[in-house]
């Protein structure tokens, strides 16, 4: 199967200070892949890598001809300014930016797929509300919502379930197994390990290198787990570089 992304000897930090290194392993085009592990084990960073957001500090990722507008980037809910004024039905509408372009105006068909995108994700009849005034699973609902609009083949997930109710997980899981099931790729960095065995068949568990990357049900044995832990507690944060170790990785 063909890959949206290859790691290739990769390495991630930020101000030369290495989050996550020495990662090699491909993400084939249409899978679902959670990314684990403890706090501090560099998921956020290597999503943003992944996205474009963060260039390498060592090795590389080839995305295979992918462009960057193909890729639909939702960062944690801590990171959205929901104090901006604006409603919910023009937040949605922002997916379409890339289309229409920022001032653009939303009719036809672009109107249709925004009151389509409110409806697959509960939100019918919120048109109107300021965002500001949206519970936190309700904000959640519009940013799946957003991704709905953008309409891209590969879509980037950081930390999509925190600190939302049950209800709105389960709805947002139904939508994550309909991209599935449409081709799409999903990376999700996920920290609910149960939600992880339920929802995605294969799983990268990290911390700041690779503990195992694979099937879900091998990747999240109690052993790597508290591997996992350890390493994460272990590390030191004025190294610059590190030593690579090939028996840390399983692809």
């Amino acid at each position: 199967m063909a890959a949206d992304f290859s790691l290739c000897n990769l390495t991630l930090g930020y101000d030369r200070h290495p989050a996550v290194h020495h990662l090699e392993g491909a993400i084939p085009a249409g899978a679902a892949l959670a990314i684990c592990g403890p706090n501090g084990a560099g998921k956020s960073t290597l999503l943003k890598g992944l996205a474009g957001l963060l260039p390498p500090l060592g090795g590389r990722i080839d995305r295979h001809g992918l462009d960057a507008r193909e890729i639909a980037y939702l960062p944690q809910l801590f990171e959205i300014d929901r104090s901006f004024p604006i409603d919910v039905y023009d937040f949605i509408a922002l997916g379409a930016a890339r289309r229409r372009g920022l001032f653009g105006r939303i009719g036809g068909s672009e109107a249709a797929r925004v009151e389509g995108a409110l409806a697959a994700v509960g939100l019918a009849g919120f048109e109107d509300r300021p965002l500001d005034t949206l519970s936190g699973g309700q904000t959640q609902r519009a940013l799946f919502a957003r991704l709905i609009v953008q309409d891209q083949p590969v879509i980037l997930l950081d930390e999509p379930f925190g600190a939302i109710d049950q209800a709105t997980t389960d709805d947002l899981l139904h939508l994550i197994a309909h991209w599935g099931d449409e081709g799409r790729t999903v990376v999700a960095v996920l920290h609910d390990y149960d939600l992880v065995r339920r929802a995605f068949a294969r799983t990268l568990l990290l911390a700041r290198e690779p503990i195992f990357w694979g099937a879900t049900a091998e990747a999240l044995t109690p052993d790597n787990l508290a591997r996992a832990r350890k390493m994460t507690e272990a590390h030191d944060r004025a190294t610059h570089e590190c030593a690579r170790d090939e028996s840390r990785v399983d692809v």
